[in-house]
């Protein structure tokens, strides 16, 4: 079929698979508007037959794709060594059939593989301008893969598909110009091509290291919610002061590794504020409304200027916090963000000492125009409302004359959220810091959101890079028959690609800036999304194929220079060779015990030293009920209290107490239920807590979290699924077994916190002295595996 050929050259998949074995159409009409939403023409049949011909012709006399990525045999931080490896980053074709044997290269072209050296400079390799040619083209007979294919092609033999005298001339990152591609410098670089004939081509070659950093050792860490951790000290609110408290406590007394929080990216501002932090204005810069305003060094000096006001709001905060904390009052992002905006409007009106003054402009200028767009959008969201679709046209476009001038009108709210940007990263960066300092190996992971919001500042200023018309989600399954509608739109694969990813480079920079590690949500995105057009349900959409070499080979590229960890969250349905392939690059998966069974075989959970080892594994997520709801049943009762199942409640909690029951069973086997510590009871909940900590001991796992609210026995999610307004999600601080909220302070000096770290230390100080740990495990030859074992088949808990 010429649509089915047509989307397949464009990455766009005609059809997809919702359970094994079962493959599902999907809609002429949604592969036309996901086409045409990447420029493609296909609402007619002679629209199909002219983009099809312009598709194959362009493809067939390219001299390059737009970005090329080598994977560099050198040593990563973890001490790999892999041979040479590239491929061409071209989306597209992924879905197009090829036999195995079919190849892209020439006959009599060697490719390398793991571990081979490469072909020498005279063998097919383009040189530069010394009179050295080109590989000798495609033979006829060999099949041609289709491009973007996800093969092992390596950068020499595409080299060798160019016309045969073609030169090359490489600039690199660092500033040389190289007349070969031997040894090239990990970076992003620019090769040119040039044929005989006189046509050109550049192309962005990604050099990038085979595998990430991997964990400093095996290491347990504390996973949470900043919002909802406030002290005494917080302004209706947990902020960026008290995760600095909360690394530098956790590193020094308990001896934890790292800090897991939420996405702080940008909020879109707004009256209510989108509490979720999975749908922000901006993905590359943090919210102000995390600042600790007192930590601003301004602040002080505010206080002299004008007392009165700044003993108000003082004041108000002061009851902002008690009404959260002792009157049982949900978190107000609002509120709380106009007491702090008050505040730091006093701030910028104190002047800035020549130190802090110049920072503060070699901020600017690192930053360049991405934040001059951030502060932009901010000042002109402040007049013209929220949403940039709905403003003055000539302000829809971040370039356009109009936009300019409105830019200088407001120069001053530009220059101000500016200033809380540069705030707000320095406090991230000592948060950082003070995790370092206590000794953690990892310190803060960030969490990055799969998209922003359609009508934020990221969609505002990067309009060539997003879909239009389009957003993602998840199609229809065993776990949500309706599919899944994100409302965030979608990154084009052939804008990234054109760009060398120049917006998914600045933005993992950006983060990896204060990150010991990153966790990517929905880390198969790197692979492909489910884009649905604007107005259709969720099921009426299909699959695009993003690059995942190219994008691997970035995230690799900028993990390794920031020294960092890089965890997927990889649960739910996850096509086959995802989760192999992102072991293979040094990204740790996501293990929730609670999913973890052997669903080919007896369904039963899974014995801990089945589990894999390079992964994050953990009880618990902020999307899934605690663990005292889920050992006590509580999460029934709330789910049939709203209204949500679709069975009867009774068959709800005779399948959640049989979940449970297998589970502690296992337990009770092993011998983890006994010796609870706090002189706590085997049977109770506090013990059952201590017990899968200490199955999660058991397993390889190289991460281990424990999600913060279970320290304390806090039985509320902090997000239910499903929910909107029947559910005060992302609005919850973190509260012990009777609902009543816990400080920083009371966690630092809680018993049943203690008694559950003692578990961990007790753990660790068995295998420090030989017993089981994760190096016992990693000789044999599932060590590392990536066994799809996360999430019952169609299952998607997120």
């Amino acid at each position: 079929m010429p649509l089915s050929r047509l989307a397949a050259l464009h990455g766009v998949a005609t059809s997809f698979s919702p359970s094994p074995g079962r493959t599902v159409a999907a809609s002429d009409a949604a592969v036309v508007a996901v086409l045409a939403a990447l420029g493609v023409a296909a609402a007619t049949p002679d629209a199909v037959r002219t983009a099809l011909t312009a598709r194959e012709t362009e493809l067939r006399e390219r001299l390059l794709p737009p970005t090329l990525v080598s994977w560099s045999g050198a040593p990563t931080a973890a001490g790999s060594d892999h041979g040479p490896r590239a491929r061409e980053s071209a989306p597209g074709a992924d879905d197009a059939e090829r036999t195995p044997d079919e190849s892209p290269l020439a006959p009599d072209v060697k490719r390398p593989g793991a571990g081979e050296n490469p072909p020498a400079p005279d063998e097919n390799r383009p040189e530069a301008d010394d009179g050295a040619q080109a590989g000798q083209g495609q033979d006829p007979a060999v099949p041609a893969a289709p491009p973007g294919f996800p093969g092992d092609s390596s950068l020499d033999s595409a080299l060798a598909a160019l016309p045969a005298g073609t030169r090359l001339r490489i600039r690199t990152e660092q500033g040389e110009t190289r007349a070969s591609a031997e040894q090239l410098p990990l970076g992003v670089h620019e090769l040119e091509a040039t044929a005989p004939d006189g046509r050109t081509a550049r192309a962005h070659l990604v050099v990038a290291p085979t595998r990430l950093p991997v964990a400093p050792g095996r290491t347990y860490g504390l996973l949470v919610q900043v919002y909802s951790l406030l002290s005494r000290r917080s302004w209706g609110m947990g902020d960026l002061g008290d995760l600095a408290e909360l690394t530098a406590w956790a590193g020094r007394a308990l001896g934890a590794g790292f800090i897991q929080v939420n996405p702080m990216h940008a909020a879109v501002p707004g009256a209510p504020t989108d509490p979720s932090p999975y749908r922000p204005s901006s993905r590359r810069y943090p919210d102000p409304v995390y600042l600790r305003v007192e930590d601003v060094p301004e602040f002080a000096y505010a206080g002299e200027r004008d007392r009165d006001r700044v003993r108000t709001l003082l004041e108000r905060a002061e009851r902002q916090r008690e009404s959260v904390l002792d009157k049982g009052a949900l978190i107000d992002r609002d509120a709380v963000w106009e007491l702090k905006r008050e505040a730091l409007e006093l701030v910028r009106d104190v002047p800035l000492g020549p130190g802090r003054r110049a920072a503060y402009c070699d901020f600017l200028a690192e930053e360049g125009e991405a934040l001059e767009d951030h502060a932009t959008w901010c000042a002109l969201a402040e007049v013209y409302g929220s949403d940039w679709q709905k403003w003055p046209v000539g302000l829809r476009d971040p370039r356009s004359a109009e936009t300019a001038r409105a830019r200088g009108e407001l120069m001053d709210r530009v220059d101000f959220h500016s200033r809380l940007a540069w705030l707000t990263d320095a406090q991230l960066a000592t948060a950082q810091r003070s995790a370092r300092d206590a000794g953690m190996g990892v310190g803060l992971v960030h969490d990055l959101a799969v998209g922003v919001h359609p009508g934020g500042g990221d969609a505002w200023a990067q309009q060539e890079y997003f879909a239009a018309g389009m957003s993602v989600g998840a199609p229809p399954d065993a776990f949500s028959v309706q599919g899944q509608d994100w409302g965030l739109p979608p990154w084009r694969p052939d804008r990234l690609a054109e760009s060398g990813y120049a917006p998914y480079r600045r933005l993992l920079r950006a983060l990896f800036r204060y990150a010991g590690a990153l966790r990517i949500d929905h880390v198969m995105g790197l692979f492909r999304l489910w884009w649905i057009p604007q107005g259709r349900p969720a099921t009426e959409g299909t699959y695009v194929r993003y690059d995942a070499e190219a994008m691997l080979a970035i995230l690799a590229l900028e993990a390794y220079r920031a020294g960092a960890l890089v965890i997927g969250e990889d649960l739910g349905t996850v096509e086959p060779g995802v989760r192999e392939k992102l072991h293979e690059h040094g990204v740790l998966g996501t293990s929730v015990l609670w999913f973890e069974r052997d669903w080919d075989g007896t369904g039963l959970p899974l014995p801990p030293e089945s589990w894999r080892a390079d992964c994050l594994a953990t009880a618990t997520t902020h999307d899934l009920p605690p663990t005292a709801s889920r050992l006590t049943g509580d999460h029934v009762e709330l789910r049939d209290r709203l209204g949500l199942l679709t069975r009867p409640v009774e068959e709800e909690r005779a399948e959640a107490a049989a979940d449970v029951g297998e589970w502690l069973a296992l337990l009770a086997r092993l011998g983890l239920l006994q010796g609870a510590a706090g002189g706590q009871s085997e049977d109770s909940e506090e013990a059952q807590i201590q017990g899968l900590h200490r199955f999660l001991l058991r397993t390889p796992a190289r991460m281990i979290g424990v999600w913060l609210p279970d320290t304390v026995g806090d039985r509320r999610p902090q997000n239910l699924p499903g929910t909107w307004d029947q559910y005060p999600n992302w609005r919850l601080p973190v509260a012990d077994a009777e609902g009543r909220p816990v400080t920083l302070e009371e966690l630092a000096a809680s018993p049943r916190l203690h008694a559950l770290i003692d578990v961990l230390r007790a753990g660790r100080a068995v295998e420090a002295g030989g017993g089981r740990g994760p190096d016992a495990l990693d000789s044999g030859p599932d060590s590392g595996g990536a066994s799809p074992r996360t999430a019952p088949p169609g299952a998607r808990p997120d």
